[in-house]
């Protein structure tokens, strides 16, 4: 309960998120979990990673655009992003994280959907021309169709394609099903964006559900991407993945940047496939407010930095 309350201090109280992105100490805090502000940050940090032995996906913070001319920054920035990972030699380790509510899902437009595709198209296609894959983000439980359908339409023409599915809600489970076919790549994590009907509450049913989502997939023909930083469940997903005769390079392991980094390191040196989802770009706040609230050892560490007692 505390630390619900602490989420709903931290993410909705204006007065906390200026002194949050103006404090000194806030920001020593945000180092630690996002890469930076500029694309020359993100490129950084996915060279640190490659020499460690470790893959990465960069997502640009940037959340429900509702004007135009922002949606096409967003873009724009992602084009930016490739050609600087391609000057890098970087492409063979970095994919793009993309959030369809900043390149058009949010716009209060009849044509956002045509919008969003159209937009999503233009990423694709840079980063195909590179090499490079992406995985689209699942965001509030509302756009999970809308999601779901520019994913489809995506695929015909990019079936490389990765989507995010969330555990947490309660048809994941048939969402994992239809999309385990032989090609598909699914990440599937426990899901930061609270519904309140149509998921599971409590942390053992969402535990529970991620294990059925995650044997869903392991037994089907796609490519697996397995977001947690639980031990216990990275321990299961080794066994599931034995279990159908998997080889390491059939699936991956995803962890968020600054969170347990030397696990990360350990697992790599293992022979896993692990991934480091790394996040950038000046609309830090809600981004990690949400994954703060999921860790309260790393949310106590935030409201400490801006002077809130604990």
């Amino acid at each position: 309960m505390v630390v619900r309350q602490a989420f709903n201090l931290v993410s909705r109280n204006d007065a906390v998120k200026r002194i949050a992105t103006n404090a000194p100490l806030t920001r020593d805090v945000v180092r630690r979990f996002v890469a930076g502000e500029r694309t020359s940050d993100a490129v950084r940090v996915a060279g640190e990673l490659a020499g460690a032995g470790l893959r990465c996906t960069l997502s640009y913070l940037s959340e429900d655009v509702t004007d135009v001319a922002q949606v096409s920054a967003v873009v724009d920035q992602y084009r930016r992003l490739i050609a600087a990972l391609e000057d890098a030699d970087l492409t063979d380790r970095a994919e793009l994280s993309i959030k369809l509510g900043a390149i058009g899902q949010a716009l209060p437009d009849s044509d956002a959907d045509q919008i969003t595709l159209q937009n999503a198209t233009a990423i694709c296609e840079a980063a195909d021309k590179v090499g490079m894959t992406a995985t689209v983000d699942m965001e509030e439980h509302e756009t999970v169709e809308a999601t779901l359908s520019t994913v489809r339409q995506l695929r015909q023409r990019f079936d490389w394609l990765g989507v995010a599915l969330q555990a947490d809600l309660m048809r994941t489970e048939d969402d994992c099903r239809a999309l385990s076919y032989a090609g598909s790549r699914v990440r599937l994590c426990k899901g930061a964006y609270r519904a309140t009907e149509g998921c599971h509450q409590t942390k053992q049913d969402i535990d529970l559900a991620f294990v059925r989502c995650l044997k869903i997939l392991m037994a089907g023909g796609g490519f697996p991407m397995i977001a947690t930083h639980d031990p216990r469940m990275i321990e299961i997903t080794s066994a599931v993945a034995v279990r159908h005769d998997r080889e390491r390079s059939s699936y991956e392991l995803q962890m968020l940047y600054g969170v347990r980094p030397d696990e990360q390191k350990r697992l790599a040196s293992l022979g896993e496939r692990v991934r480091v989802y790394v996040p950038y770009g000046a609309d830090w706040y809600p981004w990690l407010v949400r994954r703060m609230a999921e860790r309260p050892a790393n949310l106590m560490l935030l409201l400490k930095s801006i002077g809130v007692p604990g």
